[in-house]
């Protein structure tokens, strides 16, 4: 692919903890408008590498370019200010807030006033018909006035997504979206993950495979924090050391990774 083509590039990303090199010399390219996995088992340095991709650990080597710039040194909220927006493993919304208060706090850095928590809410009004857009994308429009905390798992997920939406992220890092989830809830995030996913980029870390193959244009493996392959699925599935370490038996047939 072309340098313009990518929007996320790193260079030897690297970082050790007392001894233990938890990522080893990653070389990622991510393009730009493309679903991309990353994937490996526990301890792989998955999690790791979107840290250092969100700066919430300095890398202890290599160089993280976003849009061709270089933001290895910046602070966590610099990198979210350029468009690079994380949700994490556990879901992080507010449980005493209805569903709609959730999305307009995320929504309130466009008032310029995101630390002004002395401000009545009224001064949020504003922001209602985006955050109605919002929670209609992601199916919750009927639970607006539901405090978060009384949402099933899966909805909570949708709502999560829904608040790094009102970001506008240019570049969402999901971190396990699916994880914890029943099959059904499974279905309805990798949906609504491959409908929000228009017009952005998404660096996800998932353990799924069938999330991972249904809507992953391509794939990163990683194994003791290097990587082991990349590449698309239907390839990665005919990689003999991927299949026996990641991806299922020797018949072929996908499992999810440990």
């Amino acid at each position: 692919m072309s340098q313009a083509d990518v929007i996320l590039e790193t260079r030897g990303l690297t970082k050790a903890f007392k001894g233990f090199t938890a990522v080893s010399k990653v070389d990622l390219r991510v393009r730009r408008g493309a679903i991309h996995a990353l994937i490996g088992p526990n301890g792989a340095g998955k999690t790791t590498c979107f840290n250092l991709l969100t700066k919430f650990h300095a890398p202890s080597a290599g160089t993280i370019l976003f849009n061709g710039e270089d933001i290895t040194r910046e602070r966590p909220a610099q990198i979210a200010r350029k468009g690079v927006i994380r949700s994490f493993q556990i879901s992080a919304v507010f449980p005493q807030l209805t569903v709609m208060e959730n999305v307009r706090v995320a929504l309130q850095r466009k008032l310029g006033t995101a630390y002004h928590f002395w401000k009545s809410k009224r001064s949020l009004d504003e922001l209602n018909d985006r955050a109605v857009a919002l929670l209609k994308a992601v199916g919750l429009e009927g639970f607006a006035d539901l405090p978060a905390a009384e949402l099933a798992y899966g909805r909570k997920r949708a709502l999560e997504i829904a608040t790094t939406l009102a970001m506008d992220p240019e570049l969402m890092l999901l971190d396990e979206p699916t994880q914890g989830m029943g099959h059904e809830d499974v279905e309805v995030v990798t949906a609504l993950i491959k409908q929000v996913s228009a017009g952005r980029t998404v660096l996800m870390v998932e353990h799924n495979m069938s999330v991972v193959s249904s809507i992953a244009e391509r794939i990163t493996v990683l194994q003791r924090g290097a990587i082991l392959a990349e590449g698309p699925y239907e390839e990665m599935t005919r990689n003999p050391q991927v299949m026996e370490a990641y991806m299922g038996t020797a018949d072929g047939e996908p499992v999810q990774a440990a």
